[in-house]
């Protein structure tokens, strides 16, 4: 107990005091995280929809893709991502390794999926024939998404919150392909791990809580949009 209560006093010091090391890692945690989910939410939510509303032969393995994708051990997102980026890869010309847009992407890898899945239970569950009754009431095909998506809001938030959830408390893509450097890649998640191995506990500790606030904080308000006007 001695030790978890020298961590929580070690976090609320290293707020008060506004550590720069520490909001810098914040900050960062949350550019790459957000930026992450908002892309993962246009590709999720739009993959999603698609499948949902369209019958296509292969629509089926795709759907299980997609549900594969929706467990994918984040080493192995990070693996693959790393393989692409490497100097000798397909993207290699790029220079992306190593660099917080090589963590974006992993974490795009991981949350679209999730979001796309979720998505696609959302507006597989809405009644039957609403589709039907959108478009005899002369919606457009662009009408009908949105009056759709309108209809699964609060699933799909749900979906939006997973997703953040997955990318924000990953670990070993954000090792993999941004090389926890100091000042540079190194967030939340991968500094807890780099202060629990030199064993700054309290450090760590407070690394953790930092991070357990963060991920409250924003999931606080995707709740608040989420629940702010509930259907009848």
């Amino acid at each position: 107990m001695d030790l978890i209560w020298e961590g929580i006093k070690k976090a609320a010091e290293l707020l008060w005091r506004l550590d720069r090391e520490v909001i810098s890692i914040t900050w960062l945690t949350l550019k790459i995280s957000g930026i992450a989910t908002i892309v993962s939410l246009v590709l999720g939510v739009s993959t999603g929809m698609g499948l949902a509303l369209n019958k296509f032969p292969g629509r089926q393995v795709i759907i299980a893709l997609i549900n594969t994708g929706m467990g994918l051990p984040p080493v192995v997102v990070g693996l693959w991502v790393t393989l692409f980026l490497w100097r000798n890869g397909p993207l290699g010309s790029f220079e992306l390794l190593y660099t917080p847009t090589a963590i974006v992407i992993a974490q795009i890898v991981i949350a679209t999926p999730i979001i796309a899945g979720l998505s696609l239970t959302a507006i597989q569950n809405l009644p039957p024939n609403l589709k039907l009754q959108i478009l005899s009431l002369g919606a457009t095909r662009l009408q009908l998404v949105w009056l759709l998506a309108r209809e699964a809001r609060l699933p799909i938030m749900a979906a939006i919150m997973a997703g953040f959830g997955g990318v924000i408390s990953e670990i070993g893509a954000s090792i993999m392909v941004g090389g926890n450097i100091k000042g540079y890649t190194r967030v939340l998640t991968t500094a807890t791990v780099l202060e629990t191995g030199r064993g700054n506990f309290d450090s760590a500790l407070a690394l953790g809580f930092i991070l357990l606030l963060l991920s409250f904080a924003v999931n606080a308000l995707l709740t608040h949009l989420q629940q702010r006007e509930r259907p009848r």
